[in-house]
């Protein structure tokens, strides 16, 4: 399908945020043998210089050894066949973006002027942000189950396939960067269809998101109480989407579209604990993404007249968890039910 593409010149990936999904995506990527660049920090960049990218996956650990830098700076001039993944979560994206946007492209212009910028994120804000900068921005909605809690290392257990990444320009709209984009993926372990409606997708995936908060607080959706609370959050969320007028992908869209290409399997010193948000509290980051998740339907409620209890519960609930450093999933379920059944009584009063 992509092979005409191929004879362009290989573009180079920067993976702005290295962590779980930037990391698998940079491994992989790399492993096929794109050039890739990762950005991180902290004692994450250190173990990445010292002894590279340790990348778990199926086919067992894989360990690549990439450049691995704090900033642009350190980069040196970008190169025109660059193309920037913003993996970093959306309440860092402002802080990236404007040290990305101005840095300088040989040739003349800035990254802001000249390059494709992919956020591969959560939610849909960071996009929105990434507008008011650079000129070429593109949505990905991520299916991709990845862990990064220890400095160096993340791990991706799907099989056949790593993940799964819609591509589409924002606000609407495909091209030829995005083919060929999809290509490079395609060859390194994921499907990366490109759509023109990349938001319906991304929206789909906001309303599973809504759970993160949950994970996060209380472990994951493991009992009957935390599944049923799930889906009264996610009805909130469904409600406001359609005050709105915003479409997203059913759930049998979704379901049609994954298949069985993603399938989880143990793998060995890689437990898996919990999503991204539940990741954030597990690293004491003291910062999580709840504002943009749970928040963009308290959000999108308030604009539209549609009350949203239980998202605003979850979302002053998250934030105060990763504010004061509390474990992941130390507040159990049933005091988690217990107030968002008081809330919801007191809202409808």
């Amino acid at each position: 399908m992509y092979s005409r593409l191929w004879e362009a010149p290989p573009m180079r990936y920067i993976i702005i945020g290295a962590g779980a999904v930037g990391g698998a995506i940079g491994g992989r990527l790399a492993q096929s043998g794109r050039e890739v660049v990762l950005v991180a920090r902290g004692a994450h960049l250190a173990a990445l210089r010292a002894g590279g990218l340790r990348l778990t996956v199926p086919e067992g650990e894989l360990t690549h050894r990439l450049p691995a830098v704090d900033g642009p700076d350190t980069v040196g001039e970008l190169r025109a066949d660059d193309v920037l993944i913003l993996a970093v979560k959306t309440q860092d994206t402002e802080a990236a973006l404007a040290a990305w946007g101005p840095a300088p492209v040989a040739g003349g212009g800035t990254a802001a002027e000249r390059l494709p910028l992919l956020c591969a994120q959560n939610g849909v804000e960071g996009q929105r942000l990434a507008l008011r900068r650079f000129r070429h921005v593109y949505g990905v909605c991520v299916w991709l189950p990845a862990t990064h809690v220890e400095p160096g290392v993340v791990s991706a257990a799907g099989t056949p396939l790593t993940g799964m990444l819609h591509l589409g320009r924002c606000p609407y709209g495909t091209d030829d960067t995005l083919r060929r984009i999809a290509a490079d993926l395609e060859r390194a372990h994921f499907e990366a269809p490109v759509v023109p409606d990349v938001a319906r997708w991304q929206y789909a995936k906001l309303l599973g998101n809504l759970a993160n908060a949950i994970e996060a607080v209380s472990g994951p959706l493991e009992s009957e109480q935390a599944r049923a609370l799930y889906e009264r959050v996610r009805a909130e969320g469904e409600a406001v989407l359609a005050a709105a007028g915003i479409a997203y992908a059913s759930p049998e869209e979704q379901k049609e579209a994954r298949g069985d290409k993603i399938t989880l399997v143990p793998l060995p010193g890689a437990q898996r604990g919990g999503g991204s948000s539940w990741q954030s509290l597990a690293r004491g980051t003291g910062t999580i993404e709840a504002d943009h998740l749970n928040g963009e339907i308290v959000l999108l409620g308030r604009l539209h007249g549609v009350p949203t209890p239980l998202n605003e519960l979850l979302q002053r609930l998250a934030d105060t968890a990763a504010r004061e450093r509390r474990a992941a999933g130390s507040l159990p379920v049933t005091e988690l039910v217990r107030l968002a059944d008081e809330v919801d009584q007191g809202s409808s009063r």
